[in-house]
């Protein structure tokens, strides 16, 4: 016997089991076993399995978009999944947690602003997604509903039509409907600078509902016909300066797919934009079903989107409403003067008329 052999098999009658075990697989490998302790058959340790992937990361596993951004959502008393969104767009379908006795408050991009309410860190479909490694978290608060109730919040609706580069304005019956491009520029500006929040629709109706906190300090933009002088003088300065605005389109009239995805485009119906046979609009001597079948085509036109629409030249009454329902429609905008507030009728929603002559204070002086 080897000297080695030797002092294994006096180590294996003076230790126990497991280190005679530990001791034999350290012999040298041209050694033989013991033979009083035959060495057992080695049985291969199973792989230690990988940790489960989050969530998040089987959102990802599940798609093979270079783009998608997995968000997690996160804060007390929220359960919200986590979602897929597409980086470089705008957030879509942000979800608007409930819970008992409380007003959700928004989601924000970190939690210190989430406590403080940050309007500057607020997260909303206004603002494109940006992740970090393909993920990245919102995380929400809430209100009281007595908070919410004493913000007091009155949401103004803008309402632009057609622009003109004439400091002097146009001429003609329609002239007041001509905001002075430089005073647009102004607005936008003011908008852009003084950190107004931008709600979306349907942050609009859970407002209304009294679901969602929306901060005073907020205002939506929007521009009735699509007209050319949108198109070619108003829209690129809400592009430039990065600002969601709604376009309300007369679909029979031709409506592309919109340039930026800050310009969302809604209906302003397919062909109720014209007088009925007792001077009002079709859509107020139309029967319900009419209306809905009109609203159905101006919705397909437009991708299928409905949510929203402005009436024509501001006519409605209960059965406009009621062909508003029957196509899917859940809010629409008149042109009556007003804000909107907790428990407005979101099948009358009221307007801020911009018109000619109203610069830069007067615009301060109905929004702030």
């Amino acid at each position: 016997m080897t000297f080695l052999a030797a002092v294994l098999l006096i180590a294996g009658i003076v230790t126990t089991v497991s280190v005679l075990a530990a001791t034999r697989g350290a012999q040298d490998a041209t050694a033989g076993p013991s033979p009083s302790a035959p060495a057992p058959a080695v049985t291969p340790s199973p792989a230690t399995p990988a940790d489960p992937s989050s969530p998040a990361q089987a959102l990802l596993a599940s798609t093979d978009d270079p783009e998608a951004c997995a968000v997690t959502f996160e804060g007390e008393g929220i359960s919200a999944e986590p979602a897929l969104q597409k980086q470089g767009v705008l957030y879509a379908d942000l979800p608007v947690p409930q819970r008992d006795g409380m007003v959700f408050a928004g989601w924000y991009a970190t939690p210190e602003d989430a406590s403080a309410f940050a309007v500057p860190g607020r997260v909303n479909g206004s603002e494109p997604v940006a992740c970090t490694d393909r993920e990245t978290t919102l995380y929400g608060s809430w209100k009281t509903p007595d908070e919410n109730a004493a913000e007091d919040a009155r949401i103004p609706i803008l309402m632009y039509h057609q622009f003109t580069a004439r400091p002097e304005g146009e001429d003609g019956w329609l002239r007041g409907n001509y905001a002075y491009i430089g005073d647009f520029e102004a607005h936008m500006e003011h908008i852009a600078s003084t950190g107004f929040y931008l709600p979306t629709w349907d942050e609009l109706s859970a407002f209304i509902d009294g679901r969602l906190y929306l901060p005073s300090h907020s205002v939506i933009i929007t521009d009735d016909d699509c007209d050319i002088t949108w198109l070619e003088m108003g829209m690129p300065i809400v592009i430039e300066k990065e600002l969601l605005s709604t376009a309300f389109c007369i679909t029979i009239d031709g409506t592309g797919p919109s340039p930026s995805m800050y310009v969302q485009q809604r209906s302003h119906t397919h062909n109720m934009h014209t007088a009925g046979a007792n001077g009002q609009g079709r859509i107020v001597n139309w029967t319900a079903e009419e209306i809905a079948a009109d609203m159905e085509t101006s919705a397909a036109v437009l991708g299928g989107v409905k949510q929203v629409m402005a009436y024509p030249f501001g006519h409605y009454n209960d059965t406009a409403k009621e062909g508003l329902r029957e196509a899917g429609f859940e809010m629409a905008r008149t042109i009556e003067p007003g804000y909107v507030t907790i428990g407005t009728d979101k099948l009358a929603m009221p307007t801020i008329r911009i018109n000619y002559g109203m610069g830069l204070d007067s615009l301060v002086g109905l929004i702030g």
